[in-house]
């Protein structure tokens, strides 16, 4: 078992614990990280469900991302990490949403945020927030996303370890 499905395998177990649910929205990732949840038995009553939402429309209109916030930030963004985490949590009905979006590679990426730069947004009803996550430079665009998904994961178990303390 490889440790990003050894995490989900906790963050499943954690989820069904606490009797709490979560959602993915997922750009660069592109349903890795619903697929690591979905592969635990049992996973289906702590996961309503999960979006790919690769294009900046599909954002919008599935996620109620603001165009603005795109235009303002870009879709690689904090603001657009955290508005997809919302959105989903929202749209889900979910306690917690989760989203990545970013710069796989090969190609793409900026000055400010090469390849491998993801921006991991995490959402309760209390609050809402992004951590900016760099894979190891020279990552291949599956490393990339690999590394992406399991610091997701690690995010939502830091999240539920921080609200049962």
């Amino acid at each position: 078992m490889s440790a990003a499905s050894a995490k989900a395998r906790r963050l499943v177990h954690r989820l069904t614990a606490c009797r709490r649910t979560l959602a993915t929205a997922e750009s660069c990732t592109g349903g890795l990280i619903a697929k690591l949840i979905t592969d635990i038995p049992g996973s289906s009553a702590v996961f309503p469900g999960g979006c790919v939402t690769y294009t900046n429309p599909v954002k919008e209109d599935l996620l109620g991302v603001e165009p603005d916030v795109i235009a303002r930030d870009t879709e690689v963004s904090a603001a657009c990490a955290e508005s997809m985490a919302r959105g989903v949590r929202m749209r889900l009905h979910s306690d917690i949403g989760v989203a990545t979006t970013g710069f796989a590679g090969p190609g793409g990426g900026t000055e400010r945020d090469p390849v491998g730069t993801v921006y991991i947004g995490i959402s309760t009803s209390v609050r809402t927030s992004c951590e900016r996550f760099c894979a190891p430079a020279g990552s291949t665009r599956a490393q990339v996303r690999t590394a992406a998904a399991d610091r997701a994961i690690e995010l939502a178990l830091e999240l539920l370890s921080e609200e049962t303390e």
